[in-house]
């Protein structure tokens, strides 16, 4: 007589309610739009985990969401939410590396906004036991974004200048401090109201409204700026590409969607795409004087693990200091989004659910 030997049981989480999550039911104010609920939690599938989240990060991508204006939007109802900190709770099969309490960054895009999250285990990165999760979390997306733009993306050294655009956001007031760090002087945008905010960061504060922004500019970089990065797009790259230095690089990673219809998801981008196109043709006709435009988006990989590693440690050590606008409850999310709209943030929103 033959007997089966029974399959394994895999781990499971720790009994502590039901799955809480924010929905996104469409277009319109986050008041109207953003819908709490609560369900049962997901169960990890071959090559997944489950991660009861500590801590999940607010961003412009979700304003963008909100208006349906963010490129290759996920369809309506659905949980927003880029990027989350916590710890597994539950490891489907054929995963190897991970096990339950491990504690993992995560970055799916959409879908953070929960209290338990399937994700994919391949694309987990490690955080440090003793780092505050709101803290941790802000250096996911927007850490490793300025972070890659500054190391990977621009060509800078010590004693260059660099143009900061919204240097008193999510991802600029880490670039402005990693800038620092590096050895750059920074000059950096942002109302008059987030003045003292920009300086206490290291960075030369400009108002982006002035008329005469690029005549300052001009005078406090007289031959030009290293590397300007961008979160505008639109018409005011063209500005941006006139501050350069010979040799010295454009990035823009993201695109203002003031001004657009609702649905419009790609055309805010457009602007930034057909003149990155252009300045590589032009650059490679010898047409630039060594400039150059690069469009930045942030993605899982090597790379990725590495620089946030590298970002956790500059954060142990004190060197950076992510800002934290404010840290919420889930069901507040709306309040979060709100700030975001009306231009008060100074730093990072995150959700604690």
């Amino acid at each position: 007589m033959t007997t089966e030997t029974p399959e394994p049981a895999r781990p499971t989480a720790t009994a502590d309610g039901a799955n809480a999550f924010v929905r996104m039911t469409g277009s319109g104010d986050p008041e109207d739009r953003l819908v709490p609920g609560e369900g049962e939690r997901p169960v990890a599938g071959r090559g997944d985990v489950v991660v009861r989240v500590e801590a999940a990060g607010v961003s412009y991508a979700e304003v963008q969401m909100l208006q349906h204006l963010h490129p290759f939007p996920p369809a309506f109802p659905f949980v927003p939410g880029y990027d989350l900190v916590g710890r597994v709770t539950e490891v489907g099969p054929g995963v190897s590396g991970r096990l339950v309490g491990d504690r993992v960054a995560a970055m799916p895009r959409h879908g953070a906004w929960q209290r338990y999250v399937r994700t994919s285990a391949k694309t987990l990165a490690t955080v440090p036991e003793d780092l505050d999760a709101a803290v941790a979390v802000a250096l996911v997306t927007n850490g490793v974004t300025a972070w890659q733009m500054l190391h990977r993306t621009a060509d800078v050294r010590p004693g260059d200048t660099v143009l900061v655009h919204g240097a008193s956001g999510g991802v600029g007031t880490l670039l402005t401090q990693l800038a620092v760090h590096h050895g750059l002087r920074v000059l950096g945008t942002a109302s008059p109201a987030k003045h003292d905010a920009v300086r206490a960061l290291g960075a030369h504060p400009l108002d982006y409204r002035a008329p005469d922004i690029l005549a300052t500019v001009g005078k406090l970089a007289p031959g030009g700026v290293r590397a300007v990065f961008d979160h505008v797009g639109g018409r005011g790259l063209d500005d941006s590409w006139a501050l350069l230095a010979p040799g010295g690089t454009l990035v823009s990673y993201d695109s203002s969607v003031a001004g657009h219809e609702p649905g419009q998801w790609f055309r805010p981008h457009v602007p930034a795409l057909r003149r990155t196109v252009r300045r590589w043709a032009a650059r490679h006709l010898g047409l630039t004087r060594g400039r150059r435009m690069s469009m930045y988006y942030v993605k899982p990989g090597k790379d990725f693990d590495t620089d946030l590693a590298a970002l956790y440690r500059l954060a142990a050590e004190g060197v950076l200091r992510p800002e934290i606008a404010d840290r919420h409850p889930l069901d507040k999310a709306t309040v979060a989004v709100r700030a975001l709209l009306d231009g008060s943030t100074v730093g990072k929103h995150v959700l604690l659910p």
